[in-house]
């Protein structure tokens, strides 16, 4: 395993790896336990997004987080309006991989007034600061290693970082046992701006070294017209699911992993707590069992 000290904080040197463990073993329980934030880098071209590196009870393991899985956060804030303190929880998904010794990595978007956990561990929370993880078993989402042959992805905004930790257990190398029989995966990102785009350095160098297998596809809905953006425009639709992802006709051999904010789900799939799959990929003819919600 990669020491601490070896695994780069700059997005587009950190690799894909595939390092999975089983459900039941995360050094987080559902009981909260307080972790340092060791190190806090900025990221992309808005000057909003931070990898942020936070230490683990157990400085000498690896978290053991399974993947697909994301954990609780929370902390004690204030509130603006009437000076009250109230924990404040939210779920956030590593973007780092059991390879990681000590640490873990998220990936994170200050979204200001509107993300008060979020603003408030990249603006906030100091360098050795703690703030509370843990982990419960409902936070357990889809298992890998993978069975299906074609894999399409939907994600808006953070929704990004479950398709990224899906992405390492697909991209990465590791253990013959350990690996997906995914043969292709298509991701179609949404965001507003380029600006607001997280993780596409790295998911641009993995597309790049793993062109035969895997599609990056960012959709851009307020990019300005002069820009020297050459992407998709407009918001994720019928005619670029259609373009770019596996048909449902390809049976037991798709699924679609759809992670966003809940006009995503609303448009594209149906509610998140609702099995049925409605809006344009119930009208595209996938079956519940071909749709993940994240």
């Amino acid at each position: 395993m990669t020491k601490l000290i070896d695994y780069p904080m700059t997005l587009t040197e950190r690799p894909p790896i595939c390092n999975l463990t089983p459900p039941g073993v995360c050094q987080f329980t559902p009981t909260w336990a307080d972790v340092p934030l060791l190190d806090r880098i900025p990221c992309g071209t808005g000057g909003t997004s931070f990898i942020l590196r936070f230490g683990l009870p157990d400085t000498t393991k690896p978290m053991g987080l399974t993947t697909c899985a994301c954990l609780l956060a929370a902390a004690e804030l204030e509130n603006s309006g009437n000076g009250e303190k109230m924990d404040v929880i939210r779920p956030y998904t590593p973007i780092s991989t059991n390879h990681e010794i000590g640490c873990f990595d998220l990936l994170v978007k200050d979204y200001g007034e509107n993300g008060w956990l979020s603003s408030y561990m990249c603006q906030d929370l100091p360098i050795g600061g703690t703030i509370k993880f843990k982990h419960i078993e409902f936070n357990v989402k889809i298992p890998a290693p993978f069975t299906h042959k074609k894999i399409g992805m939907i994600a808006g905004g953070t929704g990004i970082t479950p398709m990224i930790q899906a992405l390492h257990a697909i991209l990465g190398k590791g253990e013959e046992s350990q690996q997906s029989k995914t043969e292709e995966v298509s991701l179609l990102y949404g965001s507003r701006n380029a600006d607001d785009i997280l993780g596409g350095e790295m998911l641009q160098k993995w597309a790049e070294d793993n062109g035969e297998k895997f599609n990056y596809v960012d959709v851009l809905s307020n990019e300005p017209e002069d820009s020297s953006y050459k992407g998709e425009r407009g918001f994720i639709d019928k005619e670029k699911i259609q373009k770019y992802l596996p048909p449902a006709s390809d049976g037991e051999d798709v699924i679609i992993f759809v992670c966003g904010p809940p006009i995503m789900y609303e448009l594209l799939c149906g509610p998140r707590n609702e099995p049925e799959v409605k809006g344009i990929l119930g009208e595209l003819g996938y079956s519940s069992s071909q749709v993940f919600k994240f």
